[in-house]
């Protein structure tokens, strides 16, 4: 690889009872040897080839030298093993393993696309690739979850929360929200669940400008999204579940008319407080005689001045106590169409939206995907949807590694423990080797999850 330093080892003396030396001097090897992993749960789903048949590439033929998709695939591949810039390519154009992952010689194949490359890449993009490459993603996530689940799944959760991702520069479309008291982007991200299972799986990640409102963008995408899985899933019953910044009129028509259960947050109001103050009388008592947080349930029928009709609200009463400060009355709505008691359905269904935030921070903690430092916005969006590729891959991983103690690992850990292992890359007319350590403490999770990748045992 390339030596960006002075020096290509160090020593040190009086560390141990023999001096000890440290060298880089070992051209065939790579710190990123488990992330063959990544191109078995890659040629499983068919991420990148979907993603890269979106682009239009119109540079001339006969100066190109790296492939729309040999472009897709390095970035993909790189964000996965924790390489979110393209600066990054400077240091890793020559490993062997990221040559290999591309279809390259992993001694003597071309060196990967430079940093210079990828931006001119990234910055390309236009608005029409990027709409068909936030399809393309939704529907290999959608038909990679029909294989596996043969189609038998009774219910689908559809769930969309916006975040923000903050920006520290003259990109296109950063605004200044009061409400996060700073210049940022406000993405919302979309999962799917299956069933009652635990995990919630990426479909989608929309860039949008730092003051849209939640609804910006929500019906296209929830219509896309709800088409495809009844296509997919014959007879499903589809749930959207929703946070109070999509309570709008035209969000509950579209979901009326799509005949779909939903459970929608809805911020409090002179009438809807009105009609929770019995309730709040008796969780104030109830919280008043034991000292601690007390809440209750129930319901009314409730139209706001917009709706076209009445619909059913669940209200929680709550009286939130904490020590040393004063009871907080803390009543909560959810307008739902879901005939279950109150409780379970502000317990059992709305509150269980909550588990996407623990993918939202593994997307921004593990992925980095608010790493949206372009100038251009159609260049950012188009960084995040790369992200969310590296990330559905590494979601494909994890599913992997169910029989494993890696079933609910975080991806940050999923990296550390199968991708990121040292490996000597041995080359024969025939076949390559990958060396990997003896000692390496995951190697067991490691084998069995290549094996339920399609490997077969030596």
């Amino acid at each position: 690889m390339r030596d960006d330093t002075t020096t290509r080892g160090v020593l040190f003396t009086g560390l141990f009872e023999k001096r000890l030396s440290a060298r880089f001097d070992q051209p065939d090897m790579s710190s990123d040897g488990g992330a063959v992993l990544l191109k078995a749960c890659d040629k499983r789903l068919g991420l990148v080839e979907a993603i890269a048949g979106c682009l239009r590439d119109e540079r001339s033929a006969e100066r190109v030298i790296h492939g729309m998709r040999e472009l897709v695939e390095q970035r993909v591949y790189g964000m996965a093993c924790g390489y979110e810039d393209c600066n990054d390519s400077a240091r890793l154009a020559g490993d062997p393993i990221h040559r290999l992952l591309l279809g390259r010689d992993p001694r003597d194949g071309e060196w990967l696309a430079s940093q210079p490359t990828l931006s001119r890449f990234e910055n390309a993009i236009d608005g029409r690739s990027l709409v068909r490459m936030g399809t393309a993603l939704a529907d290999c996530v959608i038909e990679r979850h029909r294989r596996r689940l043969r189609g038998r799944v009774r219910r689908i959760t559809i769930d969309l929360d916006p975040t923000d991702d903050a920006t520290h520069g003259q990109q296109q479309l950063a605004l200044f929200n009061g409400h996060y008291d700073r210049w940022c982007y406000l993405p919302v991200a979309g999962f799917l669940q299956f069933d009652e299972e635990p995990d919630q799986y990426l479909f989608a990640y929309v860039l949008r400008g730092g003051r849209a409102p939640a609804t910006e963008g929500a019906i296209p995408l929830l219509r896309r999204v709800i088409l495809r899985l009844r296509k997919a899933f014959p007879g499903v019953i589809v749930r959207v579940r929703l946070d109070g910044g999509f309570a709008a009129p035209e969000v509950f028509e579209f979901l009326d008319e799509q005949r779909v259960e939903y459970a929608v947050g809805m911020a409090k109001n002179a009438v809807l407080e009105a009609f929770t103050e019995p309730l709040m009388k008796q969780a104030r008592r109830l919280s008043k005689a034991s000292g601690e947080t007390a809440h209750l349930y129930g319901e009314c029928r409730y139209a706001a001045r917009s709706w076209d009709d009445e619909r059913r609200v669940i209200i929680k009463a709550e009286v939130v106590r904490h020590p040393g400060s004063e009871a907080k009355d803390n009543p909560r709505f959810v307008v739902t169409n879901i005939p279950r008691v109150p409780k379970n359905v502000y317990e059992k269904i709305y509150c269980r939206r909550a588990l996407i935030e623990n993918r939202i921070k593994e997307l921004l903690h593990g992925l980095h995907i608010d790493r949206t430092s372009c100038t251009r916005f159609f260049a950012n969006q188009f960084r995040v949807l790369l992200c969310a590729a590296a990330y559905v891959l590494l979601q494909e991983l994890r599913l992997q590694a169910k029989r494993t103690g890696l079933a609910a690992a975080q991806v940050s850990t999923l990296r550390e423990r199968l991708l990121k292992l040292a490996v000597w890359v041995e080359r024969s007319t025939r076949r390559l080797v990958l060396h990997l350590p003896n000692s390496a403490p995951w190697r067991s999770d490691w084998c069995r999850i290549a094996r339920a990748l399609g490997a077969v045992p030596l």
